[in-house]
């Protein structure tokens, strides 16, 4: 989507005559194409030695062309441009978004269950591998990430209600409570008694861990952005997609925790 559409009838009407929302033209598809490029070729000069300076760029190129075209969708969201049929298209949008993550996680499953129910040397975890108590910070996190998963609720609730106070509160304790489960997390891997370096399981529980760690800092920055959102008034009871779709994508993030729990934490000990 782009800067706020226009959307006038060709011939002096003041409104379309259609639910649809037709984008004007912008530079950002084209923008985000070539920096996601450019963080590309600075992820390869990385990996050959050649220093971080091509990688942070494209880094700050794609960040910027981020910002800027969420920018002018927020925007677009305080007109009418969202209709209801616009919403459903942006709702499914974010499911098949959901679901591409949810193929990304299963190869993190994917890899460590073929090591762990046929492992090499027929022990699991390897020899020399020192797990993590599942009782100890992985256990706190999990309840950090569930009492998380019940404040947003209590946002999205108190939003249809209208309950604007509700909603800032349900909020800011949702992105304080992202914030803590990745202070514990970096805690825990500070603790770790094995490097992703030392074999099979390492890798697969860097990985996985790391990148969910990775989407819990996406999805608290996502809520952040609502919570600043809704000081400022933004969000009615009949139009939310965006605090919809933060609140769904850290359902997300919390259910796969919950497997990351049981199988890595609970079964790999």
């Amino acid at each position: 989507m782009s800067t706020v559409s226009k959307n006038t009838a060709a011939h002096g009407h003041d409104a379309p005559k259609h639910p649809y929302h037709l984008v004007d033209a912008s530079a950002w598809p084209m923008l985000s194409a070539f920096a996601a490029g450019a963080f590309c070729v600075g992820i390869l000069l990385y990996m050959h030695n050649k220093g971080t300076t091509g990688l942070f760029l494209g880094l700050a190129f794609v960040l910027l062309c981020m910002f800027g075209w969420w920018r002018d969708v927020v925007k677009e969201s305080r007109t009418s441009a969202h209709t209801p049929v616009v919403q459903i298209g942006l709702r499914l949008g974010v499911v098949l978004f959901i679901a591409s993550e949810v193929m990304f996680f299963a190869a993190f499953f994917w890899a460590y269950f073929n090591a762990s129910l046929l492992p090499v040397g027929g022990v699991w975890p390897p020899k020399g591998i020192t797990t993590f108590d599942p009782l100890d910070l992985p256990l706190l996190n999990t309840l950090i990430l569930l009492l998380s998963g019940t404040t947003v609720t209590w946002a999205h609730h108190a939003l249809l209600h209208g309950d604007r106070e509700g909603l800032k509160n349900g909020l800011l304790c949702t992105v304080l409570l992202g914030v803590l489960f990745l202070g514990c997390q970096a805690l825990e891997y500070s603790h770790a008694a094995f490097s992703i370096k030392d074999g099979i399981y390492p890798s697969t529980f860097f990985l996985a861990t790391g990148f969910h760690g990775f989407h819990v800092f996406i999805g608290t920055v996502f809520l952040a952005v609502c919570y600043f959102r809704a000081l400022k008034g933004d969000f009615t009871e009949k139009q939310h997609v965006g605090f919809e779709s933060a609140a769904w994508y850290w359902h997300f993030v919390d259910v796969v925790w919950l497997f990351l729990f049981v199988s890595i934490y609970i079964f790999g000990a």
